[in-house]
C-alpha cells in the first residue's frame, strides 16, 4: 500500500511515517499542501494521511481537490481540532476519516489500514491463496503450518502479488507499492526481494517470474 503523509511539522511527519513503514507500508512526504497536489498528481496514492492546517494551500483545499478528482485515494484528516463540526466538516468536503491530535500511533495505523482496505486495489486483511495463508494487520505468514519470518519489504511484496490475484505484477508496479520516492528507479532491490522471499516461502515455487514482464504467484506452486 502507498501512503502519502502531508504533516508541516517535519519531526511529527518523521514519526508518522516511521511507524507506517514499521508495518510495511510504502510512505512518502509533503510538508505543505501545494507539493501534496503535486506528488497526488504524479503519483498513484491508496491513502492520504492529511493535515488539516497546512501552509501554501490549506488541509481543507488539498482534500476537496484531491476528492474531486475521483482517483480512488482515501483521505484521512487529522486535526488539533477535535470539535463536532471540524469532524463534520472534514468528512463533507471529502475525507473519509478523521482523527485529532494527540493519537495514539497504533489507531492511526489501524485506521490508515482500515482505509487502505476500501481501495479496490488493496489486499483483505486475511487471504489464503493455496497452503500459503497471510494475516495482513498481524503481518503473520505461514505455509502449510510453517510459520515464515518476513522482512517488512518482503511482506510487502507479497501482500502486492497476493493482491493480483494471480495476475503478473511488474517491477515498476512493486517498486511504486513497496518502496517510496526516494529509491533509486534502476535498483536491483525488487529481484534480490523476490528471490529472498522465493527462499523463504520454500518448496514448491509459490512465485514465477514471467521473463520480460514481472512475478505472480501460483496457487500450486511448480
Amino acid at each position: 500500500m502507498r501512503v502519502l503523509v502531508v504533516e508541516d511539522d517535519h519531526a511529527l511527519a518523521d514519526v508518522i511515517a516511521r511507524g507506517l513503514r514499521f508495518d510495511a507500508l510504502a510512505v512518502d512526504l509533503a510538508f505543505d499542501g501545494r507539493e501534496a497536489l503535486e506528488k497526488v498528481a504524479i503519483t498513484a496514492y491508496d491513502v492520504l494521511v492529511l493535515d488539516r492546517d497546512l501552509p501554501e494551500v490549506h488541509g481543507d483545499d488539498v482534500c476537496q481537490e484531491v476528492a474531486a478528482r475521483g482517483a480512488g485515494e482515501r483521505i484521512l484528516m487529522l486535526t488539533a481540532s477535535g470539535g463536532l463540526d471540524d469532524r463534520v466538516r472534514g468528512l463533507e468536503i471529502g475525507a473519509d476519516d478523521y482523527l485529532p491530535k494527540p493519537f495514539a500511533m497504533t489507531e492511526l495505523v489501524a485506521r490508515v489500514r482500515a482505509l487502505g482496505r476500501r481501495v479496490p486495489s488493496v489486499l483483505p486483511p486475511r487471504f489464503e491463496f493455496g497452503d500459503l495463508v497471510v494475516d495482513v494487520p498481524k503481518r503473520h505468514v505461514s505455509r502449510s503450518g510453517r510459520s515464515i519470518s518476513l522482512t517488512r519489504k518482503e511482506f510487502g511484496v507479497l501482500e502486492v502479488l497476493a493482491g493480483s490475484a494471480g495476475q503478473v505484477v511488474s517491477s515498476e508496479e512493486l517498486l511504486e507499492k513497496v518502496w517510496d520516492e526516494h529509491t533509486d528507479p534502476f535498483t536491483n532491490a525488487v529481484r534480490i526481494t523476490v528471490m529472498t522471499l522465493r527462499r523463504k516461502l520454500g518448496e514448491p515455487a509459490i512465485i514465477e517470474t514471467v521473463v520480460g514482464v514481472g512475478y505472480r504467484l501460483l496457487e500450486e506452486g511448480s
